[in-house]
């Protein structure tokens, strides 16, 4: 078969005498037509015989490249194998619509034949989506306070509410994540999630249902602490005579179902400034029935309740002033409820109108506060809510 060996003359641009005229040696077969047909790579000729007597067959390897029908072709044992070329993008693509198509038929087989559990599957999904979004969101805000040397207070208040919301998140959300790591730990996850949500979950895997529950829940923990605080209140034994009655009568006209005017709390404003009911100056039992208010854990030693206070309390003060720059008017109403229920305010019973007018009147009493006189603003947590009840 040797004996009769024709040569086909082709220019190959991948051959290395490119620009020339490159020989490749084929089994001699009888030639009717010779004809060129063209791959969907650019500049890339491949040569079609016709054999004689029979149907069209290809030349199946040539130029490190083959054709993508090939019948009855003619190999030769020398020549390299074929290689597709695909640019990252394409198979990012192909990639991501595969998962999809995968994920989209597991859902349906959930939603089929366990709703309950895709009810679960899919809040727990969408909620690690809306995690990542916000830790990206967290990231753009920290490296734009980095590049322009901001600090907190110089923030605008919806970039502050996403770093102080973030981080008090992520506390929590990092014993969940723990959890998950080992292989199959994932559906232990998800049990503890059916049973104890409220508990274990951040708000970004609650279902609407639950949030508007759990919130009643919090709220509810939170008014307990309401009457215990003003009853102190009121028997706190004061030097100065005129304070001391000024905070009585104000102690017994929030008991009796009244709201009082801002004007009234800034009258006893320097109890709250120093001694007995400063920041750092209140009793290790005031403490304790301040800190629920803020969801914070009343059972830590004096000193790590006092930081705690301290930090949470400056931290809304200077929420309460960036929102002030913003302007109440600003707000969309999910930003005006979750601001009315950081202050104390259960809204849902509320409207739209009378969350904006009692969210003026704290910010007004905000306003004439100074940074040393943070604990007056955690009690007003008491006296401006404790008569909006839900």
């Amino acid at each position: 078969m040797l004996r009769n060996v024709r040569s086909v003359i082709c220019p190959c641009p991948l051959y290395p005498s490119y620009g020339k005229e490159a020989h490749l040696s084929l089994p001699f077969v009888p030639v009717t037509t010779v004809k060129k047909r063209h791959l969907s790579l650019p500049f890339v000729p491949v040569i079609t015989v016709i054999q004689h007597g029979a149907a069209e067959s290809s030349l199946t390897r040539f130029c490190c490249l083959r054709t993508n029908r090939i019948n009855n072709g003619l190999y030769s044992p020398y020549l390299p194998c074929q290689y597709r070329v695909y640019s990252t993008s394409k198979v990012r693509r192909g990639l991501g619509r595969y998962v999809q198509r995968v994920n989209s038929k597991y859902e349906s087989f959930l939603k089929t034949r366990f709703p309950r559990f895709f009810q679960l599957y899919h809040t727990f999904v969408e909620g690690f989506k809306l995690l990542f979004r916000d830790g990206k969101e967290v990231k753009t805000i920290k490296q734009r306070m980095y590049s322009d040397k901001l600090q907190f207070k110089d923030l605008p208040y919806r970039d502050m509410e996403k770093l102080r919301q973030f981080g008090r998140d992520v506390v929590k959300a990092v014993p969940l994540l723990v959890i998950s790591i080992p292989p199959f730990a994932n559906y232990l996850v998800f049990v503890l999630m059916y049973f104890f949500p409220r508990q274990l979950l951040i708000p970004h895997f609650w279902t609407p249902r639950q949030q508007l529950e759990f919130r009643g829940v919090y709220h509810s923990v939170r008014v307990q602490q309401h009457q215990p605080i003003l009853s102190e209140l009121q028997s706190l034994q004061v030097s100065e005579g005129g304070l001391q009655k000024r905070l009585q009568n104000l102690s017994v006209k929030v008991q009796n179902g009244v709201t009082p005017q801002v004007s009234e709390i800034l009258a006893v404003r320097g109890l709250f400034s120093g001694p007995p009911l400063g920041i750092k100056r209140m009793s290790t039992k005031q403490m304790r029935m301040v800190s629920p208010l803020l969801f914070l854990t009343p059972r830590l030693p004096s000193f790590l309740m006092s930081r705690r206070l301290q930090r949470h309390g400056s931290e809304l003060l200077q929420l309460d002033r960036a929102l002030s720059r913003l302007g109440v008017q600003n707000l969309s109403e999910a930003e005006l409820r979750q601001a009315c229920f950081l202050r104390g305010l259960y809204s849902s019973s509320l409207s739209v109108h009378q969350c904006r007018e009692w969210l003026s009147r704290w910010l007004h009493l905000s306003a004439s506060l100074k940074d040393s006189e943070v604990s007056l603003l955690l009690h007003s947590i008491v006296f401006l809510s404790a008569n909006h009840r839900h």
